[in-house]
């Protein structure tokens, strides 16, 4: 008897995308995806994305490098509920199997996110939580994560690090939430890393420099895997002595640390 006999299910494919999304400045698709993850993604014909839109405009720019296999316009992409944009499905509140009604027919779909990897500071959890329930393989390919991308080039504690995803609006409770993460990351050493809106990249760096103490580091990395990808990384003090920025139009990560 096979201890592991094949299933009769389709796989779901996690799917990154390019990093530059939202940017003014695209960067050549083979210089930032693996061809083999490509590859994959051109012979799916079923999709589970953010915003069908830019889901065919990312496989438009796929089929320029290899070709897709079906037409563009004939592929099935179910878009995930907006509440789940709205409120994230990390928390495992939303149930996601009714989207895989196509896998269960034995057929592989691809979860895809907007930028980077799916599942990973975007949603898409609650997709791969329900198809482990429902006995569906699992199969992420490799492509940019910008979090990580951010901490590598940060010199900050890579061995013990938290993804905190996005801080207060509200100005007073962005600066107490930012003293939080900073006590966190000076009393244990865990980097903390934080992303933005674009457009409020600048208010939170400066509710950063404002907050934190002098000789905290702080990090910044934007424009991620496009060629004018910037990296800044110092204490506070430096910060303000270099009178660094950070552009409102590109996505930014932040790390704070010791």
């Amino acid at each position: 008897m096979n201890p592991h006999p094949i299933s009769r299910f389709g796989k779901l494919y996690l799917v990154p995308a390019p990093l530059d999304f939202g940017c003014a400045q695209q960067s050549p698709l083979d210089q930032s995806m693996p061809m083999a993850t490509l590859s994959v993604a051109a012979g799916l014909q079923h999709w589970i994305c953010e915003n069908a839109k830019s889901t065919r405009a990312y496989l438009k720019r796929i089929a320029e490098i290899t070709p897709l296999a079906a037409p563009l316009q004939s592929l099935d992409l179910q878009e995930l509920p907006r509440e789940v944009h709205k409120k994230g499905d990390h928390q495992g509140e939303f149930d996601a199997r009714y989207l895989l009604q196509t896998a269960l027919a034995g057929h592989d779909m691809g979860l895809v996110s907007e930028a980077g990897m799916p599942a990973v500071a975007d949603p898409g959890s609650s997709v791969v939580r329900a198809a482990h329930d429902l006995g569906i393989d699992v199969v992420a390919l490799v492509g940019p994560v910008s979090m990580l991308l951010a901490l590598a080039g940060s010199g900050l504690n890579g061995q013990n690090f938290a993804f905190v995803g996005y801080v207060p609006a509200t100005p007073s409770e962005r600066a107490q939430r930012i003293k939080e993460l900073e006590n966190h990351a000076l009393k244990t050493g865990q980097t903390q890393i934080l992303i933005e809106t674009p457009y409020r990249n600048q208010a939170l760096l400066q509710t950063l420099l404002q907050t934190l103490q002098p000789t905290t580091r702080l990090a910044s990395a934007s424009g991620l895997t496009l060629s004018n990808a910037c990296h800044h990384s110092g204490s506070v003090k430096l910060w303000q002595q270099r009178q660094w920025t950070v552009d409102n139009k590109i996505p930014c990560v932040f790390c704070i640390g010791r």
